[in-house]
């Protein structure tokens, strides 16, 4: 006879339990009770053990080093079969296989992760940051909205009607793209992009779908191998996009039953006093694109030489989808 799920919901905000209790369900740990937060698979995978990542106080840590607490049940019962599930479809390349929300939680068990270690440092910063996490007020509202659709990952919850994040899957062409592991995020705007090997997962998170209801025709125009040029481009779109976002949705779950075996939610947009997103601005969607285009060394100049349309990649100027299979020279 199946174990009977247990249906309780976790949020460890009132009592800040993020150093010593599970991330999952707040059972109290132990220092050797934890995960990583990018996996073992990940690590030995693209090697990673030993590369560094720099935090927002500037501190270094090796991806081995990255762990969050856990406890025994909760890692056996729900982190292990999640990584093992993507793990089997990265080898097999069938991440466009996996449901929406396997992706969801695993891309934020990652970004969960990176955003709790982030505000435990600010605990005791190497250097402050210029802007802290823990006291941006928006970011802590996200947050908390956030988790509690990310309690999926422990407790079986339906999301009723709603996806709570856009989730894009991108595809680069091999023969343009040598780079086998690239992660990145903007924590304040709850966005998170890891690339493996040929495939590009995006996620901005808290925005029930929106973003990618509004990107929907550039998310059809970029279904093909893209140029990491390209790719940097969608992301910029992405990320100025998620910057935009200017509601937190509410969650509310409906009342349990005693012979219920999930619960389930819905959601509310307040859409009536304020608009979803604030207006786009090239000039601030430039600034995303040479953020992006870094490696390429393309500058704010260039990019914006059209206030009106700023420099595309993904686009001809016609407005077409453009193939692209070099970068062009100076």
């Amino acid at each position: 006879m199946p174990a009977t799920p247990d249906l309780t919901l976790y949020y460890p905000f009132e009592e800040k339990h993020f150093a010593d209790h599970c991330f999952l369900c707040g059972t109290p740990t132990t220092p050797a009770e934890s995960v990583l937060v990018f996996d073992a698979w990940l690590l030995e995978r693209y090697r990673l053990a030993d590369q560094q990542i720099q935090l927002l106080d500037q501190s270094v840590q090796t991806y081995q080093n990255l762990r969050i607490p856990c406890c025994p049940s909760c890692r056996t019962r729900y982190v292990e079969p999640l990584e093992a599930t993507v793990a089997a479809a990265a080898d097999s390349a069938e991440l466009r296989a996996l449901e929406e929300k396997t992706l969801f939680l695993w891309l934020g068990k990652m970004f969960y992760g990176i955003l709790v270690l982030e505000l435990l440092n600010e605990l005791n910063p190497l250097i402050k940051p210029q802007y802290p996490l823990s006291e941006n007020g928006q970011m802590l509202r996200r947050l908390q909205a956030f988790f509690q659709t990310f309690q999926a990952l422990r407790v079986p919850i339906v999301f009723e009607d709603f996806t709570p994040a856009s989730v894009f899957i991108l595809e680069t062409d091999p023969r343009q793209d040598p780079i086998p592991f690239e992660y990145d995020d903007d924590l304040t705007t709850m966005t998170f992009s890891i690339k493996l090997g040929n495939t590009v997962l995006l996620a901005c998170f808290i925005d029930n779908g929106l973003l990618r209801q509004a990107m929907r025709r550039v998310y059809q125009d970029a279904r093909r191998p893209l140029h990491p040029v390209q790719v940097a481009e969608f992301k910029a779109r992405v990320y100025y996009g998620a910057h935009l976002l200017n509601v937190v949705p509410e969650y509310f779950p409906r009342p349990v039953l005693p012979t219920d075996d999930h619960i389930v939610y819905d959601t509310l947009i307040d859409d009536i006093t304020r608009e979803i997103f604030n207006p786009w601005e090239n000039s601030g969607y430039g600034q995303s694109l040479q953020e992006m285009w870094k490696r390429w060394q393309i500058p704010y100049t260039d990019i914006m030489r059209n206030p009106a349309q700023p420099l595309s990649y993904l686009y001809d100027a016609q407005g077409q989808p453009q193939v692209l299979s070099e970068f062009p020279s100076a």
